[in-house]
């Protein structure tokens, strides 16, 4: 199904655990706007989750057959949304295909799982597949042209 076949696209809720720094949040720039919505973890989500999938680790694939479904995105450090899963557990989830990460890690804590995304970079790549319009969803980023360009999607 294309993002035509239907009026509007639920909105893309984005968890955030509050130890995410808002000043290192790659999602921070999104806040605002209609097409999304931001709750703080462990605030519940005030909008009915069902047709939402959530993006995460071990699930089927990310299509474009996922593109009615709303969009859930737990926003943290890999740790931090790890601890915030459990309360989403009934909410699908969807993996991304293999995507290029731009954001550079150093880590002297944890390492973050082969894949590993900014936030932002996850965002854009679900819309993208889901058929959404991904207008201005970089504009902030400070590594978009080569998240695109590392992807073939400039």
């Amino acid at each position: 199904m294309a993002s035509s076949d239907f009026e509007v696209a639920p909105p893309t809720i984005i968890v955030v655990h509050p130890k995410e720094r808002r000043s290192k949040c790659s999602v921070e720039p999104l806040r605002g706007r209609d097409d999304f919505h931001f709750v703080k973890f462990p605030d519940p989500v005030d909008l009915p989750l069902d047709g939402y999938i959530r993006l995460g680790l071990g699930g089927p694939e990310l299509s474009s057959e996922d593109a009615a479904a709303g969009l859930l995105v737990l926003d943290g450090t890999w740790k931090l949304a790890a601890r915030m899963e459990p309360f989403y557990k009934h909410v699908p989830v969807r993996t991304l295909p293999a995507t290029a990460t731009a954001y550079p890690r150093v880590s002297k804590v944890s390492q973050d799982p082969t894949g590993g995304l900014a936030t932002v970079e996850a965002v854009y790549a679900a819309l993208q597949i889901m058929q959404r319009p991904i207008d201005g969803i970089l504009e902030d980023y400070y590594w978009k042209d080569q998240f695109l360009k590392v992807n073939g999607w400039e």
